[in-house]
């Protein structure tokens, strides 16, 4: 049994056609509500005389929405369609943009100099769109001293707050404290 999908959407007087769907011959219904490449209903017939009429116009059938009742075809130029579908796809690929996590890693007694190059490291992560995440990881007895943690994250904030907001507050989770900043919408 061949593959297709149950999904159709209607919009704006026509269907739109989503995935694999049944196509000419593999359409098993009996009677089914035919529709123009126009987007008018030429109504309800026999799957034959609708695989006829295809013919006759060189189109294909195409079964769009299998349980409706009975099922929806559209004549309509299969191979074309698919062409114009997959281009779709791609300039919809092209116009997304993939935001990333970097991970900053930092200790609770960082020297400053230190501190200030992974800040820098920050601000071009998140001049590039990416979030950030801002890891302190305690080590033996610091886990003691999580205020120091919390300081020292909401310091890294204050130095990187006109590129950033915070989108999730310092909290500790097991011996590592993590925040997460992400990019100004404005940059």
């Amino acid at each position: 049994m061949p593959a297709f999908n149950f999904l159709s959407i209607f919009s704006g007087g026509e269907f739109t056609i989503t995935k694999d769907f049944r196509v000419n011959e593999e359409i098993r219904a009996k009677e089914v509500r035919v529709i123009d490449t126009d987007g008018t209903q030429l109504g309800i017939m026999s799957a034959r005389d609708a695989l006829r009429l295809a013919e006759e116009r060189q189109q294909d059938l195409v079964e769009i929405a299998p349980a409706a009742k009975p099922p929806v075809c559209k004549l309509m130029d299969y191979g074309k369609y698919k062409y114009e579908q997959s281009k779709r796809e791609k300039e919809a690929k092209k116009k997304q943009k993939i935001i990333n996590i970097k991970e900053l890693k930092l200790r609770p007694n960082i020297e400053d100099h230190d501190f200030e190059v992974k800040a820098k490291n920050a601000i071009r992560f998140l001049k590039d769109g990416d979030k950030v995440k801002a890891t302190i990881i305690f080590r033996g007895r610091e886990i003691v001293h999580t205020q120091l943690g919390q300081q020292l994250l909401k310091r890294l904030a204050e130095n990187v707050k006109d590129y950033s907001t915070i989108e999730r507050q310092p909290k500790l989770e097991g011996k590592n404290m993590v925040m997460i900043l992400a990019p100004k919408q404005d940059n």
